[in-house]
């Protein structure tokens, strides 16, 4: 995680079994947490951030899990961002600037993250064989 997000004041870590339930679960850990944070369901942020979560899971679920049975969601927060990222062991690294050309899910989360003027980056792992894919998002 980088300085920046490190230095969030609020953090939860949540490891799941890379199945279609995941979704949801990691859908309703990030509502309890954003509630816990003091940062309302209604903030105009939030529905886009939990598709855009969702969609970041699904693919895990869809496109890693044979060669990673886990995906972990990373929440971070503070009073002006709302921080998350999804990892999964699958080395394949998507890129996200050129998503916006193309159709399905990553597009789907580019236009989002870009319309709420937040980012998104891909990060590697260590050892090349997995990544997390960060969004932050302005609250």
């Amino acid at each position: 995680m980088s300085q920046a997000l490190q230095a969030l004041p609020h953090r939860h870590v949540l490891t799941l079994p890379a199945v279609p339930k995941a979704v949801r679960v990691a859908r309703e850990t990030a509502e309890e947490a954003l509630v816990e944070w003091g940062i309302g369901l209604r903030h105009r942020a939030v529905d886009p951030a939990l598709l855009i979560l969702s969609e970041l899971v699904t693919n895990s679920v869809r496109h890693a899990a044979h060669v990673s049975p886990e995906v972990t969601v990373i929440y971070a927060a503070a009073h002006d961002c709302f921080a998350f990222a999804v990892h999964d062991r699958h080395p394949h690294k998507p890129h996200l600037r050129t998503a916006l050309a193309g159709p399905g899910g990553l597009a789907t989360v580019m236009e989002l993250v870009l319309g709420l003027g937040g980012t998104a980056v891909v990060r590697a792992d260590a050892d090349g064989e997995g990544k997390s894919i960060w969004i932050t998002l302005p609250l």
